[in-house]
């Protein structure tokens, strides 16, 4: 069966290789990086309908006017420009927490705690896989959460519910041998913060 579900991502990719031949290109690529404005036309009315798309066009048209005023910076530019310093520390900052929040650890040492905590060894790639799932649907619910509350508030309550599934999850781990429910805990706790992940950073 592992095999089957390995090879079933290669589905979308096929079915994307199969249709993206018959979808219209971008609207600002054809007019601000190709330069044809007849082209941009026909995409829109493939993408929206006919109609009159002439403010969507001119919303296009001053994005092009916008990027040829701007100058284009060499990494070196990007880090001496002082306007840009606060952007550069905020990027750096995000993505080195990222790196550093601990999914890597949680996904490596997970199959251990779910044999430490009695599962069958024929379940535990199931509840591996549920643990991917439930990645991929906390990823899905975020994409609607961050209409509402804005990347702000999912990044710091995000960062904050894992510190604190960590703080719980070495307690439980610490204390497995001891009381015979924490192996079970743990599993949950897991599930909590890959939940957390995918909602928040």
């Amino acid at each position: 069966l592992w095999p089957w579900l390995l090879a079933s991502s290669g589905l979308s990719a096929l079915v994307q290789l199969i249709t993206l031949p018959f979808f219209p290109d971008s609207p600002s690529y054809l007019l601000i990086q190709k330069g044809n404005e007849e082209a941009c036309r026909k995409a829109i009315r493939k993408l929206w309908g006919e109609g009159d798309h002439q403010a969507e066009i001119d919303d296009i048209m001053k994005e092009k006017a916008a990027m040829t005023s701007t100058k284009t910076l060499r990494v070196l530019e990007v880090i001496k420009e002082r306007s840009l310093r606060w952007q550069l520390y905020i990027l750096m900052t995000v993505m080195t927490t990222l790196q550093l929040c601990g999914i890597n650890a949680i996904y490596f040492y997970s199959f251990e705690v779910f044999h430490t905590a009695k599962f069958e060894e024929y379940l535990i790639p199931y509840v591996s896989l549920g643990v991917g799932l439930c990645e991929c649907l906390s990823s899905i619910l975020c994409s609607t959460l961050i209409e509402r509350f804005g990347r702000k508030v999912l990044l710091w309550g995000g960062y904050t519910l894992m510190c604190s599934v960590l703080a719980l999850l070495t307690m439980t781990l610490s204390l497995q041998h001891q009381f015979f429910w924490m192996h079970y805990f743990s599993v949950i706790l897991i599930f909590l913060f890959v939940i957390f992940y995918g909602i928040g950073p």
